[in-house]
């Protein structure tokens, strides 16, 4: 069945690169999730004005992955002890989120999220919170590493190939 959730990570361009390599991700986007500003601009977003998070939505088919998966791997590609910042991007743009549409995946995010905060002496910080509304990001920001081999990603590229390694049982 293929089912959705919304993660932000930082810059939204290498999380939406890493989550794409997931066997079982059958489509990412990137966009502006739960502000208040209608169908915002990136540089409206810039200004940490609007409320809303660079936000990459996966839709997964989860008869091959589970969300429980997908989420440990997006916990690895954070540091989810920072408040509205990952790597040298700072501003409440890049603050970390799980926004979910579907209710019952509640429990799955907040067993997740309880077990990854045993691994860390700070509180988490990432948002649990349905998802209000997401815009899709400017056509240049989609797949911008794939269109950009070299540009700015604060996830290191070796996460990616690991991503592409796990869960391959199905293959």
């Amino acid at each position: 069945m293929i089912k959705e959730i919304y993660l932000a990570g930082g810059c939204f361009w290498g999380t939406q690169h890493f989550l794409k390599q997931i066997n079982g991700v059958v489509s990412t986007s990137v966009g502006y999730a739960n502000g208040t500003v209608p169908n915002p601009s990136y540089n409206e977003v810039y200004t940490d004005k609007t409320g809303h998070v660079e936000t990459v939505k996966v839709c997964y088919d989860s008869d091959v992955v589970s969300l429980e998966m997908i989420l440990d791997l997006y916990f690895m590609t954070i540091d989810p002890t920072l408040l509205d910042q990952q790597g040298p991007d700072i501003g409440t743009r890049y603050r970390t989120g799980i926004y979910y549409t579907d209710v019952a995946d509640v429990d799955v995010i907040k067993n997740v999220t309880k077990r990854i905060s045993l691994q860390y002496i700070q509180p988490i910080v990432v948002e649990i919170e349905s998802l209000e509304c997401f815009y899709l990001a400017e056509d240049y920001h989609q797949d911008y590493l794939d269109k950009n081999p070299t540009g700015y990603c604060h996830i290191p590229r070796s996460m990616f190939a690991y991503a592409r390694s796990v869960n391959r049982g199905n293959d």
